[in-house]
């Protein structure tokens, strides 16, 4: 008889370790509707206090993983490793929606299953919903046309690939448990580990805009991932990269991915965002095969982005999810736009010395562009534009962003929070570089 779930949760709750089958019969139960949202929110409420051992962990992302499919490509006839990348998540962080069609360009094939936003951070799934017809819960026979297709998909987890997660992710969104390790290292890998890939390169955020802002927090993290991931056979990387301001220079669904769209196209490549997913995708070329080393792999992703290739990836995989032909074309025509933009002058000109990234995406959930219940519908067109960086000037002509947003006193609210997140002074230290440092389960480019 499966044990109640009261009864696993109380066991969680007083700090004891439960075992593989009670983990699994608690994740029968997410599934099967047996366990209510309440309940969830009780047990990652106890698992934030009492966190897991590694073997629970293992145990939970294994019971998760196992909720749904686990996809095997190896009957198709894709011709590359799978490939796939996950980010912690951070203010602004786009990089999903360029690195799958730039590593799919370059030979992988990157079956990307993604998340909603979690809390101030964006989520992948939210900004390509603002993509009209864009398709982020597919069935698995469109899923892998898709992947046929363009060699790339991003999607979410649906009643077939980790169903576990789908509902534990939105209850950890609105109860203040989406920053518990145990809990994002089994959200991150489930999802991962049912896609069938061949490696995995991680993007752990440090800083006042990721989950975990201290760096030994990030580490731990990222330690964390990698050991459950190659107890499972997963080769990986993981990078700690730096998220004390925005990652790129907008901020809000639609807006991200027309930024994402301006750097696969070129009309725009903000450095950071930039440095950020070439370290990535080299890494994850190295590890799958395709580029004999960083060097190699950094020549081979920027002819791709150079020669549009990562651009037409893009497209194909828009279209073959639902979304429009010409999106890359028309791009403005498509993507939903707020009827107010504000410009956010600051109160002095000078440099941007410091920012609050999580105030700014707390921001964007005040606007309406993220959730603060489960069952919140977003605003996709919401949010902030061209937002400064440190070491920017700025002044009333050079304004520190543009908000976007439905109403006049909505702006106004936004613009203020605005002002209060970003410090200008007479001057600023070089920010540092994006990335801050590398992690490995095994050795690059080497089979575990």
């Amino acid at each position: 008889m499966r044990p109640a779930p009261a009864e696993l949760i109380r066991r969680k709750r007083e700090g004891a370790a439960l075992g593989d089958d009670e983990l699994a019969a608690l994740i029968g139960a997410v599934v099967d509707g047996t366990m209510s949202d309440a309940q969830i929110a009780a047990f990652a409420m106890a698992v934030c206090f009492r966190g897991m051992t590694g073997a629970e962990c293992a145990a939970f992302t294994r019971a998760m993983t196992a909720s749904g499919t686990v996809l095997d490509w190896s009957g198709d006839t894709l011709g590359g490793p799978v490939l796939d990348k996950h980010s912690t998540g951070g203010v602004g962080d786009k990089v999903s929606a360029i690195l799958a069609p730039l590593v799919a360009a370059c030979g992988g094939v990157v079956p990307m299953i993604s998340g909603r936003g979690l809390g101030h951070t964006g989520g992948t799934l939210d900004k390509l919903a603002a993509i009209p017809g864009y398709d982020t819960a597919p069935d698995l026979s469109r899923f892998r046309a898709a992947v046929r297709a363009a060699r790339c998909a991003i999607v979410g987890p649906t009643a077939e690939l980790a169903p576990a997660d789908r509902r534990l992710y939105a209850v950890r969104d609105v109860t203040a448990t989406s920053d518990s390790l145990p809990l994002i290292t089994a959200s991150i890998l489930s999802k991962k580990l049912a896609a069938g890939l061949d490696a995995l390169v991680m993007d752990v955020k440090v800083g006042s805009g990721a989950l975990l802002p201290s760096p030994a927090a990030a580490t731990e993290l990222a330690e964390s991932l990698l050991a459950v991931g190659g107890a499972a056979g997963l080769r990986m990387v993981a990078l700690l990269t730096d998220m004390s301001q925005v990652l790129g220079e907008d901020v809000g669904n639609a807006l991200e991915v027309r930024e994402a769209i301006d750097v696969l196209t070129g009309r725009r490549r903000e450095p950071r965002l930039l440095a950020v997913t070439l370290a990535l995708a080299s890494d994850l070329l190295v590890l799958g095969g395709l580029a004999a080393d960083g060097a190699a792999a950094r020549i081979a992703l920027t002819r791709a982005l150079d020669s549009g290739a990562a651009a037409e990836r893009f497209a194909r995989m828009v279209t073959a999810l639902g979304g429009p032909a010409d999106l890359i074309e028309r791009a403005d025509h498509h993507l939903a736009a707020a009827p107010v933009q504000c410009p956010v002058a600051p109160a002095r000109s000078g440099v941007v010395a410091a920012i609050d990234a999580r105030a700014l995406g707390l921001a964007l959930v005040e606007l309406g562009g993220g959730r603060r219940r489960a069952d919140d519908v977003i605003d996709l067109a919401v949010g902030l534009a061209d937002v400064r960086g440190v070491g920017d000037a700025v002044s009333k002509e050079r304004p520190l962003a543009v908000v976007h947003a439905r109403t006049e006193a909505a702006a106004e609210i936004a613009a203020a929070a605005v002002r209060r997140a970003m410090v200008v002074g007479d001057a600023a230290d070089a920010p540092g570089a994006p990335v801050l440092r590398r992690l490995a389960s095994a050795p690059v480019g080497q089979r575990a």
